[in-house]
């Protein structure tokens, strides 16, 4: 591993307490002039009496590292006060939940000075509001105590906005959370690659890299495994994994892991058998060369939009030396022809949530109308990106009567009906912006060809 690669938390890492008493302490200052509450989740039913798994509200996470549900969090900016509401448990709960920590415990689990149970909120409420005119309060937390915060204006968006501008930098903490959430990660992807067999199917790979992360103790995945093969890979969120392996086709894998909440977000692509076909090879490296491109050029003050824009360009100049594009460069992006086959962003934020805060409405900037960019920042030190170029057959793109008509001479639609058995291509990496040079790359999964195919014949 290389020296700069950051130090790594234990497998079961938790956001570090002092890091969420900066966060806390961070949010007081960005918002000072108003009582703070901030509620966690709470348990959804799946059905009847059966409940969804809990997972904890980002933002809670973010300010409190408090994994269960039931809690809250008062913030009281003019004295600096924390305090952390905890659920009152009966008997029957322990009976049935086993044991649920009390305040003592709570304070040294979480860091917080002043732990209280939760029916003590509106008599403190109450008395706090005394020195304020305004609150932030989510909905949630405005919903349930609406009451006690008597007169106070309440101001939910800029509460939002606050938790959105803090969170898009990520603090060294963050940074090794997300860097075990790839490295566990990266050993899920490497077990799928050893799998893969013709004959399998594909849920079956989804259990070889879930039974990694939960081997290794992440048990939570950021967002449903894309476990696709053949043509398949040609569904950008491909979510049924129940399709048939075989020989010679792609499998495209999107999967990562959650590491005290933070996400790692890694897709590879490679050859049921172990060997690229030369034409799966050259569709291959174009999408290789447009995301290792993209990596060196992400450095802090250039635009998200910038690094798509590149990709797109280096796209459409590889499917323009395949046949499938005609035209000038320049044509084929301001046209959108090459978006029949890049469809999306070239990448999104990472974090707590798989795409992440961008970090409220200053840092968003307009991209152009051509691009169709959600995500359009200037990047800054501390931001976490994915770098997931793409190249897709998609039938619902290449059939599409009206695409057909306006991208005719642009598009060599018979060559690409050919194709529609390929599926898709796609390589995405997780990336730090560092102050000065080269982004760290905190993915460490083969991607090129030759790695690749290596990785797949290991077991073979």
């Amino acid at each position: 591993m290389p020296a700069d690669m950051i130090k790594l938390l234990s497998a079961n890492g938790a956001i570090p307490s002092r890091d969420c008493a900066r966060h806390r302490e961070a949010l007081r200052r960005s918002l000072p002039d108003g009582l703070i509450l901030v509620s966690g989740g709470e348990e959804i039913v799946r059905n009847n009496d059966v409940h969804y798994a809990f997972r904890q509200h980002s933002n809670f996470l973010y300010l409190a590292g408090v994994p269960e549900p039931g809690y809250r969090l008062l913030l009281d900016p003019r004295s600096g006060q924390d305090i952390l509401f905890i659920p009152r448990i009966d008997t029957d709960h322990r009976v049935w939940l086993g044991h649920v920590a009390g305040p003592a415990e709570t304070k040294r689990r979480f860091g917080v000075a002043e732990v209280r149970f939760q029916d003590e909120l509106p008599g403190i409420l109450a008395k706090l509001r005394k020195r304020y005119r305004l609150c932030y309060a989510d909905p949630q937390a405005w919903s349930a105590t609406r009451k006690e915060f008597g007169t106070l204006v309440n101001k939910t968006e800029k509460l939002a906005e606050a938790l959105e501008t803090l969170r898009a930098v990520k603090t060294p903490g963050e940074i090794e959370l997300l860097g075990r959430a790839n490295e566990v990660s990266a050993q899920g992807h490497l077990a799928v690659m050893r799998a893969a067999r013709p004959g399998m199917r594909e849920y079956e790979l989804q259990a070889e890299f879930e039974a990694v992360c939960l081997r290794r103790g992440l048990k939570h995945q950021g967002y449903q495994p894309i476990v696709a093969a053949g043509r398949n890979g040609a569904v950008l969120h491909y979510h049924h994994n129940h399709d048939v392996l075989r020989a010679r086709e792609l499998l495209l894998i999107d999967a990562g892991a959650e590491c005290g909440g933070y996400a790692a977000d890694i897709t590879r692509t490679f050859p049921i058998g172990g060997r690229f076909s030369q034409r799966q090879k050259d569709i291959y490296s174009i999408v290789l060369d447009a995301q290792k491109q993209c990596i060196e050029r992400a450095r802090p003050g250039v635009l998200s939009g910038d690094l798509h824009l590149h990709a797109t360009r280096v796209l459409a100049e590889g499917l323009r030396h395949l046949g499938f594009l005609k035209g000038s460069i320049d044509e084929l992006v301001l046209s959108g022809a090459v978006r029949i086959f890049f469809p999306h962003g070239i990448g999104h934020m990472l974090g707590l949530d798989v795409h992440d805060s961008l970090g409220g409405k200053r840092r968003q900037i307009p991209a152009p109308p051509h691009l169709r960019l959600r995500f359009n920042a200037r990047l800054e030190p501390g931001f976490v990106i994915t770098v997931e170029p793409g190249i897709y057959f998609n039938e619902a793109l290449i059939r599409h009567k009206q695409l057909r008509r306006r991208h005719k001479g642009r598009v060599d639609f018979s060559r690409a009906e050919k194709f529609l058995d390929f599926g898709g291509v796609r390589i995405e990496d997780d990336i730090v912006i560092r102050p000065f040079g080269r982004p760290l790359n905190l993915t460490r999964v083969p991607k090129e060809t030759a790695a690749v195919e290596a990785a797949c014949r290991k077991a073979q």
